[in-house]
């Protein structure tokens, strides 16, 4: 983990931790990082969220950017993939999003794609943030002509709606979609996809005010908008996050189909079809104990990779797989997109109910979860990592590990976006888990909080 950079980019409260200033020493280092290569006036993409500081953030990076002499094209409310995608379309050098993708309204982050679309490496990152902090005065700063420039792009979100509806082959007639927007980027494209495929949308969480992003809404907040689907008889809701780089579907009685869910169903799909590369699903170590089971029963590796979209995007391409995600919905089609994607992953799930013809209630019966709880802590940012070098926390996470050894498992880590340790515990029985989940959260707040 970085000193600015964590698992998802720089993110923080703006103008408190994620400052103007902040925003541009960011803009003007990594384009000199990026750049400096090129010969000619590079071109950066920005994308933001529906965040009410997305503005005053966006300012401060630009002139950051057109400092070095880059040329900023803005590109307005739009989500995360979808700069990704243009990134690539447009040529352009790199992409650069403002968001915090499923924290609150008062948090915002700044996430960055390289000419490729994908995320920055660790060596990149870990030298644009030497140039911050430490020195940048190797950076010479152009005059006159040189000096970059701001554009608008206003065929940006209709150039990534083509993109996404071109990633199925069938239409979607004849279903009813519940849509929860989160008051987020998807407000601008999931909509139009869905009408301009054939089916009847229901949206809601659908009006962003600039403060109410993810408010009790979104992927991460889905027990109203279950009830929802339950009770106005839709195929299927999708809830996607503030940043729309991830999605959760729900079924037509109203339960939640997650992440390992929708991976698991989508690669047994593509197996069949002989479309999943080297039978080969990647998933962190997050991803439940059930899929694992399942998907070795059906013919389908497992890789699993430390908890985070860019350490599972790292081992497919490494790899040359074409399949992978989290259980929050973050999920890769790399035959599509370069990042997780929410809207990609929507339709790849709609297309398999079309044309398969199941509710979605039948194909998730791809595996039986096992019982499973996470518990946040929360603690200091700069004291996330601190319960490895606690005598009594360690111990009781030995005690725990060697309790479920036998049926089931204890994962403890640091949250890469959030001040939280995570305290995540699988077993047969969910009211145990739940209660040694708890205490152990307790005990690292107590010590550490």
């Amino acid at each position: 983990m970085g000193r600015l950079f964590e698992t998802d980019g720089v993110r923080g409260v703006a103008n408190e931790e994620l400052t103007c200033e902040l925003a541009f020493n960011i803009g003007r280092c990594a384009a000199y990082v990026l750049t400096s290569e090129i010969k000619h006036k590079p071109k950066i993409l920005i994308g933001k969220d529906t965040r009410i500081s997305g503005d005053m953030l966006e300012a401060a990076l630009s002139a950051g950017l057109c400092s070095v002499g880059a040329q900023v094209v803005s590109l307005g409310v739009i989500p995360t993939p979808a700069v990704a995608y243009l990134t690539r379309k447009y040529n352009a050098d790199a992409g650069i999003v403002i968001s915090a993708s499923h924290n609150s309204a008062e948090y915002n982050g700044i996430k960055i794609f390289n000419a490729n679309g994908y995320k920055l490496n660790d060596a990149i990152e870990e030298r644009i943030e030497s140039l911050i902090l430490d020195d940048s005065s190797e950076i010479k700063l152009p005059t006159g002509d040189d000096v970059g420039s701001i554009t608008k792009c206003d065929t940006a979100v209709a150039d990534y709606i083509k993109f996404a509806k071109e990633t199925i082959d069938c239409d979607l007639s004849g279903l009813k979609i519940a849509i929860d927007c989160a008051n987020g980027a998807s407000c601008k494209t999931a909509v139009k996809v869905i009408v301009g495929l054939g089916a009847e949308p229901y949206a809601v969480s659908n009006h962003p005010n600039g403060t109410n992003i993810n408010l009790n809404c979104g992927s991460t907040h889905t027990e109203s908008f279950s009830e929802y689907v339950k009770n106005i008889n839709v195929d299927i809701g999708l809830a996607f996050d503030g940043d729309a780089d991830r999605m959760l579907a729900i079924d037509e009685n109203g339960n939640l189909i997650d992440g390992d869910k929708i991976m698991l169903i989508c690669a047994e799909y593509l197996k069949e079809s002989g479309r999943l590369n080297k039978d080969t699903l990647v998933t962190t170590v997050m991803t439940n104990l059930g899929l694992i089971l399942a998907a070795k029963e059906k013919g389908i590796k497992i890789v699993q990779t430390k908890v985070g979209d860019r350490y599972v995007l790292e081992e497919m391409l490494q790899s040359g797989y074409s399949l992978g995600g989290e259980q929050s919905g973050h999920i890769i089609f790399l035959d599509h997109n370069t990042t997780g994607d929410g809207l990609i992953s929507a339709l790849q799930l709609l297309s398999i109910m079309k044309k398969t013809g199941k509710k979605l209630s039948e194909l998730a019966e791809v595996f039986q979860a096992l019982p499973q709880t996470m518990i946040n802590a929360r603690v200091q940012n700069s004291r996330k990592n601190d319960y490895l070098n606690d005598e009594v926390i360690v111990s009781e996470i030995k005690n725990l590990e060697k309790e479920f050894a036998e049926n089931g498992r204890v994962l403890i880590r640091p949250s890469g976006t959030e001040p939280f340790v995570r305290v995540m515990i699988e077993g047969p029985e969910q009211t145990l888990i739940e209660q040694k989940a708890k205490y152990l959260a307790k005990l690292i707040e107590a010590r550490l909080g």
